[in-house]
């Protein structure tokens, strides 16, 4: 069961919805993938036109909790403010703070990232901070009241995978709150990965929503994420410079 804030999940795979073909390509991936919470850019909503077509459309929200995101955001006013957004127009109570620091890498601002979080924190939002993979941030943001801390694998979109796995390492040692691992997942193994590691779920888009079979891709995710986790939960055997047999050595003829 992963909790966040005072919320309750069976699945640890979160899916974004941007990036697909086709609405119908979105609405087949999501289903097969069971993620039970869906992020999206509140900009890329007709907030102005509610009766206007969107891409949420074809999905039964109530099978959903969904998690706006302020995708597009470069400073924490900004942020803010379209978090502040969500939340009058009925969307959320949850929101998943974005504030990018540039343009070219799409990395995280980390003090504008901190400033929107506390802030949000303080107005009642359940807030998942995406943030870069800085054990000292991560840190700070679970201090702040963050509900829980989403450090980048590497780029968004990037699909380079985990890049920096003892920062990771690190901020797992001290997390008091959820972590998710956001951006950068390009295949099933990094998301397996990443919760062999012990991370607390997985949240992707790119991934699924630009590979060559989508729908089948997502299965994969779900597939690894539950394997990731029930590995990270049997507990692998240590590492050994040297072979060890693994048949019994008695009864051997000498």
């Amino acid at each position: 069961m992963l909790k966040i804030g005072p919320y309750e999940f069976q699945s640890r795979l979160m899916m974004g919805t941007g990036k697909y073909t086709s609405l119908d390509l979105q609405t087949q991936a999501i289903a097969i993938s069971s993620a039970e919470i869906l992020t999206f850019a509140v900009r890329r909503l007709p907030l102005d036109n509610p009766e206007a077509s969107n891409f949420l459309e074809q999905l039964d929200l109530k099978k959903f909790k969904l998690l706006p995101n302020t995708a597009g955001c470069y400073t924490a006013e900004e942020a803010v403010r379209v978090a502040r957004l969500a939340k009058a127009s009925g969307l959320c109570d949850m929101i998943k703070v974005e504030v990018i620091g540039d343009p070219k890498t799409l990395l995280p601002d980390p003090i504008g990232t901190l400033e929107a979080t506390k802030i949000l924190v303080n107005e009642g939002f359940v807030v998942l901070t995406y943030t870069n993979d800085d054990p000292i941030l991560a840190k700070k943001l679970q201090e702040a009241g963050a509900a829980a801390v989403m450090p980048g694998a590497s780029p968004i979109g990037s699909g380079q995978g985990i890049t920096n796995p003892n920062n990771i390492k690190l901020i797992l040692e001290d997390a008091t709150v959820p972590i998710i691992i956001d951006a950068g997942i390009g295949s099933p193994a990094d998301a397996t990965i990443a919760m062999e590691l012990g991370a607390d779920g997985v949240l992707l888009n790119t991934a699924v929503a630009a590979a060559k079979d989508p729908v089948l891709m997502a299965e994969a995710f779900k597939l690894a994420v539950e394997a990731g986790r029930k590995g990270f939960l049997a507990g692998r055997i240590p590492k050994k410079k040297y072979a060890t047999a693994s048949s019994p050595l008695e009864g051997i003829i000498e």
